[in-house]
C-alpha cells in the first residue's frame, strides 16, 4: 500500500436519512469540528446527547476510509469539516377535537464528515 502525505487529501463519510433534527445533530458537530480525531471521539464518549452516536459511527467511518483507502494515520487527523443537512420530513398525522387532524413533521438528516491530515 502506497503512503500519500500530500496535505489536501480528504476521506470523507455520510450517514444519510438519521431520524433526528438536523439543529440537534449541528449542536453536537459544532463541539468537534477543527479537532483531532482523538479528541473529537472522546467528546462524543462522554456528550450526553442522543445524537453522539451516529456522529460517533460517522466519524470513525471517515478515519477508516482516511487509513484504508489513502494510508493515513488516525492520529495524525483532523476532522476538517462536519455539517448535517436535512433530509426528507415523514409527515403524520394526529386526530384531534371534532374531526380535526394535526399534522406532525418527523425530521430526518444526512450527517457528512470530512477529515484530513493535519
Amino acid at each position: 500500500m502506497q503512503k500519500i502525505k500530500s496535505q489536501d487529501t480528504e476521506a470523507k463519510a455520510i450517514s444519510k436519512y438519521i431520524r433526528m433534527s438536523p439543529n440537534k445533530v449541528r449542536r453536537v458537530l459544532d463541539q468537534i469540528r477543527g479537532k483531532e480525531y482523538k479528541e473529537a471521539v472522546m467528546i462524543l464518549q462522554f456528550m450526553p446527547y442522543r445524537s453522539c452516536k451516529p456522529i460517533l459511527q460517522t466519524l470513525q467511518s471517515a478515519a477508516a476510509n482516511a487509513e484504508h483507502n489513502y494510508g493515513m494515520d488516525k492520529s495524525l487527523l483532523c476532522v476538517s469539516q462536519a455539517y448535517a443537512d436535512q433530509g426528507p420530513m415523514l409527515k403524520r398525522f394526529q386526530p384531534r377535537a371534532q374531526g380535526r387532524a394535526y399534522s406532525i413533521h418527523k425530521p430526518s438528516c444526512h450527517i457528512s464528515i470530512i477529515v484530513s491530515a493535519k
